[in-house]
């Protein structure tokens, strides 16, 4: 469960839409579905992706309200058609930010030619594959994150994926006071 969302940095109209589930096989009967056009960028008085080589289709936490020291469930489904195109740099498709936004992401979930990846900004783990492409695409898939919020060692970031335990990390979560998440479609450079 997540807090109020907003539109971050995209206004097309086509760039978010709930709409009837299509596939007959989601958990729910209606959807959040993405699209991201080239060229897609916007800015605010924070951030500007159209200078700084970036387009996206997110929604955001209104609300940055995950602070250091909570203990959190998180979760969703995520859905990536057969047709989705493997580009490089990868596509970012969730992110636990870090509050103030000028700050680097802590967590963030990629998609690749080998399929969906957890990216740890703050540790020095490499990338943890979550999801084969063979079971990605075209397939709906459970996410959960229980996370223990900290900026020293006992905290947490377990990773849930169709309710078996892929990522078990301890240590650092955070390096700011405050987090947000974001999800939708994310690219860079």
């Amino acid at each position: 469960w997540f807090d109020p969302m907003k539109r971050s940095l995209n206004n097309k109209s086509y760039g978010y839409q709930i709409v009837k589930d299509v596939t007959g096989s989601a958990p729910t009967k209606l959807i959040e579905r993405f699209e991201l056009r080239p060229g897609d960028c916007s800015a605010n008085r924070v951030w500007d992706d159209c200078a700084t080589d970036r387009e996206r289709s997110e929604l955001s936490q209104i609300d940055r309200d995950i602070f250091i020291g909570s203990t959190e469930w998180y979760g969703w489904y995520i859905f990536v058609p057969k047709e989705h195109k493997v580009i490089s740099p990868p596509v970012y498709m969730g992110q636990f930010n870090q509050w103030p936004a000028t700050s680097r992401p802590a967590w963030m979930f990629i998609t690749n030619a080998g399929g969906y990846y957890l990216d740890p900004h703050l540790s020095n783990q490499k990338y943890s594959k979550l999801i084969d492409k063979t079971d990605l695409l075209g397939k709906w898939n459970k996410i959960e994150i229980n996370a223990k919020w900290s900026k020293y060692g006992d905290g947490f970031f377990r990773v849930y994926v169709n309710g078996k335990l892929s990522v078990n990390f301890k240590g650092k979560t955070a390096g700011v006071t405050k987090l947000f998440f974001k999800y939708g479609i994310y690219r860079t450079h």
